[in-house]
């Protein structure tokens, strides 16, 4: 495994949990006015002002959410945390605080976690975040992580899922589908490393597939771009479980049906080059892929000339009566039901 490669292990039955916790966290500093006591005391404590507070929470698995065998400790902390500022930010919030909680075996050395929280802590000197808190304890299996974030925003910004009307338009940012594919790629570099354990990987044509999957970054820029655009989507979510499912999360909660068009999906070349090496739908992968970690909104057909031909944006499709269904309208012009197949957690392997 990645972390057994440091020659000098230190055990952390060695240091103790309180001990772990001090040596970890004593490099953190703090960013935002809110934060009023961080990590040292029985809780933390935040300045709750006259804003709103908004409140995310994910669990990753070792073996269930990432692969230690071609995941990076460091590239895991920073990716743990954009997972979680990405929810804020789909709320049109500003994340401001993390707490991390963590349990793993006695296969990890202090300096695998070291690692870990190397990249944890440049998250959150990337983001202006706070860590201020958490909990450490010991796994019988493997490592697994517990991340909140907590952000805030004034009442009239906070934008949720359930605000979508007719003839709203569909925007996503970036672009959709390389998470997934650098997945595949690392998987299947892996398989190659079972059988030959001396073959070297050439992952030249796949990089930016791989930073994609590896280091996602979470779309913090977008709610001040809206802002000075003077656009505030009528419903917003992210793209963690690919276009498809959060259509339907969107459309579900806004009792709206929803037209999107197959020529608008943003592809970047080396998802179509490897879609075609794969032999793997582009379409597809870009609707069901997830782990973009872009944003998906909805906005008022009147807003179109502030949006269009803005770089950051892919004006998709538009929003119709619910009666009208979810519907993908193909480079030929035919309609198919739209399908949620993102990610399942529940899903047998």
């Amino acid at each position: 495994m990645l972390e057994d490669k440091n020659q000098n292990r230190t055990s952390l039955a060695d240091l103790g949990e309180f001990g772990l916790i001090s040596h970890i966290t004593k490099y953190f500093t703090i960013s935002n006015a809110s934060t009023i006591k961080a990590i040292g005391d029985d809780a933390a404590v935040l300045d709750a002002s006259q804003k709103q507070t908004v409140i995310s929470t994910d669990l990753l698995i070792e073996g269930v959410h990432f692969d230690l065998s071609y995941t990076p400790l460091k590239h895991l902390g920073y990716k743990a945390v954009m997972v979680n500022l990405s929810d804020i930010y789909a709320m049109n919030a500003v994340a401001e605080q993390i707490t991390v909680s963590m349990a793993v075996s006695n296969r990890f050395s202090l300096e695998a976690i070291e690692e870990l929280y190397a990249g944890i802590q440049l998250a959150c000197e990337t983001y202006q975040i706070d860590l201020i808190g958490g909990d450490t304890t010991s796994s019988t299996k493997g490592m697994l992580l517990s991340i909140t974030a907590i952000g805030r925003a004034n009442k009239e910004d906070l934008v949720y899922r359930n605000g979508a009307q007719p003839s709203d338009l569909i925007i996503v940012t970036g672009d959709v589908g390389a998470a997934y594919l650098g997945l595949q790629v690392l998987e299947r570099e892996k398989q190659v490393f079972k059988v030959n354990p001396q073959n070297q990987p050439d992952l030249d044509n796949y990089t930016y597939l791989i930073e994609r999957q590896l280091k996602p970054e979470a779309r913090k820029d977008i709610a001040g771009m809206l802002k000075e655009l003077d656009v505030k989507p009528t419903s917003m979510i992210d793209v963690s479980d690919g276009i498809s499912s959060e259509l339907f999360h969107i459309c579900t909660q806004s009792n709206v049906g929803c037209k999107i068009y197959e020529d608008k999906l943003p592809l970047d070349p080396q998802v179509i080059s490897t879609c075609e090496e794969f032999e793997l739908d582009s379409t597809t992968i870009a609707l069901s892929g997830g782990e973009d970690y872009e944003l998906l909104f909805t906005v008022p057909i009147s807003d179109y000339d502030k949006v269009k031909g803005n770089p950051n944006f892919s004006i998709i499709g538009h929003i119709t009566e619910k009666n009208q269904g979810l519907e993908l309208i193909t480079r030929g012009g035919q309609e198919i039901p739209l399908k949620a197949q993102g990610w399942n957690s529940f899903k047998e392997g």
